[in-house]
């Protein structure tokens, strides 16, 4: 699992509350990726820490992967797929954040997703240098407790190997 902004307490930067949330999943069974990978019968699994935690570190948690391998990363905010960190990665980046804009108008892009670029509402998104990105609605909500045209979404992926 990875940590997403509510995770560091309303101000996004109590890593303190973040580090007890992280034990005690931990301590569930749970495999939690911060600035991390994990190789999971042959696919490498990486995740960072949220970004506006100021915690967030792509270059350390892509340190294991290996492009001749499949690879996924998990993110929380879509916007940290951006910048010069991912030169060379090939593969999915699954996120979330966004609630798919959770109140949208018919036929025009949310008001508001609380991401800096404004293609990053939800959905799969190609990056076009072999990245490809997947944005999930969610389950919940921010603020109020109301969603418009964004409905929840829990999003099952099939992955299978080339040599099968």
């Amino acid at each position: 699992g990875i940590l997403g902004n509510h995770d560091y307490t309303r101000s996004h930067r109590v890593t303190d509350v973040a580090d007890r949330l992280t034990a005690r999943l931990t301590g569930l069974g749970l495999q939690m990726l911060r600035n991390t990978s994990c190789d999971v019968q042959g696919l490498t699994i990486s995740g960072a820490d949220d970004l506006w935690s100021g915690q967030c570190d792509i270059d350390r948690a892509t340190l294991k992967l290996d492009n001749d391998k499949a690879n996924l990363f998990l993110l929380h905010n879509p916007d940290a797929a951006d910048g010069d960190v991912w030169e060379g990665y090939q593969g999915w980046i699954l996120c979330g954040h966004t609630h798919g804009g959770q109140c949208k108008p018919p036929f025009l892009p949310p008001p508001f997703t609380s991401v800096t670029n404004p293609r990053y509402v939800a959905g799969e998104v190609d990056l076009y240098d072999g990245r490809r990105l997947y944005i999930n609605r969610g389950l919940g909500v921010v603020k109020y407790p109301v969603r418009f045209n964004a409905r929840p979404e829990i999003t099952v992926f099939t992955l299978r190997r080339d040599d099968v």
